[in-house]
């Protein structure tokens, strides 16, 4: 039987399209804007991630094998994987249930976080020496790293991912399975225009923001 790799960093990613990325920040930063700060906001949260030294999983849409990913010059350490179709919840387990058939444990994240720095997601992945799962909640209710040595469809089943109780439900359900829990600070996600002031300084710098 071959031994399990240490531990996965899963990163949940779409091609940062004009007119399809971060489009609730479009009444701020306009379509090209927007896609600009999706680009922004996607090369960094790879670039922290990559810098853990972890081995980093992309799990895309569209396909790896779409030619919009190879206009991004990506590392060439990554792991790729499409993601599953169905709802957040069914992407994740099934992205997690694949990579624990090869490693021990699972990161998952997405790229919506500036302040989840390399230290920050080290950090976390240390607390599964002792724990068995780890959450950095978001401060609009969500959160912004999960991760665990198992899992289990509890934890993304029948979960309406867009209000912003789904920490506190998902907090709960790993309650209900008996799991050990360590909680890390809260962080900001970039989602709505009223998110931009939680970006680095100078982020903004070539942007014209419209109130």
């Amino acid at each position: 039987m071959n031994q399990k790799q240490p531990t996965c960093l899963i990163v949940f990613a779409k091609f940062p399209a004009e007119g399809m990325a971060k489009t609730r920040l479009q009444p701020a930063l306009g379509i090209a804007g927007s896609a600009r700060m999706a680009r922004k906001l996607l090369l960094h949260s790879i670039e922290q991630a990559v810098a853990t030294g972890l081995a980093v999983e992309l799990c895309v849409s569209p396909a790896p094998n779409d030619p919009c990913w190879q206009t991004l010059d990506l590392p060439r350490s990554l792991l790729w994987s499409v993601q599953a179709n169905g709802d957040l919840g069914t992407r994740m387990l099934t992205a997690s249930a694949q990579a624990l058939t090869k490693f021990e444990k699972v990161l998952l994240i997405g790229t919506d976080c500036p302040s989840l720095s390399t230290t920050v997601i080290q950090s976390a992945a240390q607390q599964l020496d002792s724990c068995d799962s780890v959450m950095i909640p978001a401060s609009d209710g969500g959160y912004v790293l999960l991760g665990f040595k198992q899992t289990h469809e509890r934890l993304f089943s029948d979960m309406t991912w867009s209000i912003s109780n789904v920490a506190a439900v998902t907090q709960q359900r790993l309650v209900e399975l008996d799991w050990s829990l360590r909680i890390l600070e809260t962080l900001h996600d970039i989602d709505e225009p009223s998110d931009l002031q939680y970006l680095p300084t100078d982020w903004l710098a070539d942007y014209t923001i419209t109130d």
